[in-house]
């Protein structure tokens, strides 16, 4: 049996397809029915009914909004702070490492080779009074005898920054790689200094790479819920650990699925608004 050629792509589309259907779609859609459901008058813990409560949305967001501007405002700083390491460490690889450029690169993906819990528990001794920070600090009098860094915001940033570290570092290498030495050349041959060149000539050029990085990081920072258990405390609680205690410990189903769905929005949002805004709308 033989298919018209044009119709060939279309078939080899159509295992990705059904796996994103299933996998992806389906469970959007019952998320979606989920958060309009009502608890069942007289009904056991957990047993809804579908009521088309919309006013879920606005309870849910009135209810957490503290935790929703939490999330979004770490979500950022680790944005900020892996993007300030992650760029000299991009540059350096992809311009002045030589021969040991494959090395360089492994030890950027090393930590994927390690469990993301055991990562971010790691984190939590040492950030600890047993770690060698905290004891540091204090020998150079910049923090406080008593002062802490666990149970922190500072500690939460922190982890997530590393975390995340890898999904701002390769976007930026692939970037950075891709320009054409002869161009930064060509602007020294302009009489630009090497800043100058750096700023008018590499920066430009590796935006894609920027953009591509903030978002590979922000999305998922902004729905993380690890670092906030293990390394902060009640005060640092973000929207992820709601979500989750909605769904396993409370058993306030369409209350989780209304929080996960605003957040899904909001990402969505703020994620067009920062593409347009950086002027590369091909990327979505």
């Amino acid at each position: 049996m033989t298919f018209p050629k044009v119709r060939v792509p279309y078939l080899l589309l159509l295992p990705g397809f059904a796996f994103l259907f299933t996998f992806f779609i389906l469970p959007i859609i019952n998320l979606a029915q989920t958060s309009t459901q009502t608890p069942i008058a007289g009904g056991d813990t957990g047993e809804y009914e579908q009521s088309l409560a919309f006013s879920n949305y606005i309870q849910a967001f009135v209810e957490n909004k503290e935790q929703f501007g939490r999330s979004f405002l770490y979500a950022t700083l680790a944005t900020v702070f892996a993007l300030a390491i992650a760029y000299p460490l991009a540059y350096a690889i992809a311009f002045k490492s030589g021969k040991f450029k494959n090395i360089l690169l492994v030890l950027v993906v090393a930590p994927f080779f390690t469990s993301f819990l055991l990562r971010t528990v790691a984190w939590k001794q040492i950030l600890g009074e047993e770690g060698f920070v905290v004891p540091g600090l204090r020998a150079l009098n910049i923090i406080g005898q008593q002062t802490t860094l666990t149970s922190t915001s500072i500690a939460v940033v922190a982890g997530m920054t590393y975390n995340f570290l890898p999904f701002m570092t390769l976007p930026l290498y692939a970037s950075l790689e891709r320009i054409d030495p002869r161009t930064i050349e060509a602007a020294g041959d302009l009489y630009a200094n090497g800043l100058t060149a750096f700023r008018r000539v590499t920066v430009p050029l590796s935006m894609p790479g920027v953009v591509a990085g903030t978002l590979l990081t922000f999305i998922p920072a902004a729905g993380d819920y690890v670092n906030a258990a293990i390394l902060g405390s009640p005060n640092t609680k973000m929207i992820g650990n709601v979500i989750e205690s909605r769904y396993f410990k409370i058993v306030d189903y369409p209350t989780a699925a209304a929080l996960s769905f605003t957040l899904m929005v909001a990402i969505l949002i703020l994620v067009t608004l920062y593409i347009r805004k950086a002027g590369t709308e091909e990327l979505v």
